[in-house]
């Protein structure tokens, strides 16, 4: 790869260049230590451009339609103004970088909009990726001047509590007609939905899809008495239900600024990614070194088979990695 200056960098992010927006987010990717040194230059130069969009997380059950319903909202968000930046998180996928490689033949329609920009996010099979790279890639895209940034959640498990913590509204894509509606569902993303909508409301479905609303609202009724999300229905296919929806989620926002909790959200979030971004160092150094990670390998055999209590091996992990310290963390 080819390194430009960083004055290069920062003057194209934002001018709007997308060649070197795609290799301003390539630089941030990179796991060579150069590449890191120079790509935290380059973000803090443009972090007063950063914070202006609207970071919505995506995520949805097997079926509910997620590309195309992200090729529906975001033409309709476009088609309103907007600048819209997708970018996808998976973290079971080193090789693909995420599902929108091939999921951007099923957004034809945004991934040629000029005001669109559709981006994998590959996280080297690791949740610490996911911090360290699509947290970076988000402020990169604010930078360039995309008002609506979409995370799409393609893994399982806990990612889908990763990307909630990154983002300031997060929507759960559902489908009817499944049978228990709340089967297969995690109470966990309940937990943290900020909306839940329930794709293919269409056709002979959207009785289905009109009965399903009801079970999740009185559901979430008892789950979160509190703070219960609206339950909406749409088609993507069909282009209905998603202007309302994003009624929903602008209103969303206007009351969490007019209350002081949308920026209290993003300092909370902005001081948990430095601890994430400080213990995905530390694990980083800990495998980088060759004496390190053999004493590794050599006690997880041992607490394994149970001749190590955990916590002795876990002190004298810590205790070499004292030790070693000076020369392994320059390899950070």
């Amino acid at each position: 790869m080819k390194l430009l200056s960083v004055q290069s960098y920062v003057d194209g992010v934002r001018g709007g260049d997308r060649a070197i927006l795609a290799q301003t987010i390539t630089l941030i990717e990179s796991e060579k230590p150069k590449h890191a040194e120079l790509a935290q230059e380059v973000l803090e130069a443009l972090l007063p451009d950063t914070g202006g969009a609207y970071r919505v997380g995506i995520s949805g059950v097997p079926g509910a339609g997620k590309s195309t319903f992200i090729d529906a909202i975001g033409t309709t968000l476009t088609g309103s103004g907007h600048h819209v930046a997708v970018l996808a998180v998976d973290p079971t996928s080193s090789v693909s970088g995420g599902s929108i490689l091939g999921d951007k033949t099923r957004m034809s329609v945004l991934s040629s909009d000029p005001k669109a920009f559709i981006r994998p996010s590959p996280t080297s099979g690791t949740l610490g990726g996911v911090t360290r790279k699509t947290r970076e890639t988000i402020l990169v895209c604010e930078a360039a001047g995309f008002d609506v940034v979409l995370v799409e959640t393609v893994g399982v498990g806990q990612s889908e509590a990763i990307v909630a913590d990154m983002v300031d509204f997060f929507l759960v894509l559902l489908i009817a007609g499944a049978g228990d509606e709340l089967q297969g569902i995690k109470r966990g993303i309940l937990e943290v939905a900020d909306m839940l909508a329930i794709n293919k409301a269409d056709g002979d479905n959207l009785v289905r899809a009109t009965q399903a609303q009801a079970s999740y609202q009185s559901a979430l009724r008892l789950m979160r008495p509190q703070s219960e999300p609206p339950v909406v229905i749409c088609s993507a296919l069909k282009r209905t239900g998603l202007k309302e929806l994003w009624g929903l989620a602008e209103e969303r926002r206007g009351e969490l600024e007019a209350s002081g909790a949308f920026q209290r959200k993003r300092q909370e979030q902005q001081v948990r990614w430095m601890w994430d971004m400080v213990e995905d160092g530390l694990r980083r150094a800990l495998r980088s070194d060759r004496e390190l990670r053999a004493l590794l390998e050599q006690l997880e055999e041992a607490v394994g088979a149970g001749t190590a209590a955990p916590s002795a091996a876990a002190t004298q992990v810590l205790r070499r990695f004292a030790e070693r310290a000076p020369k392994v963390l320059k390899r950070v």
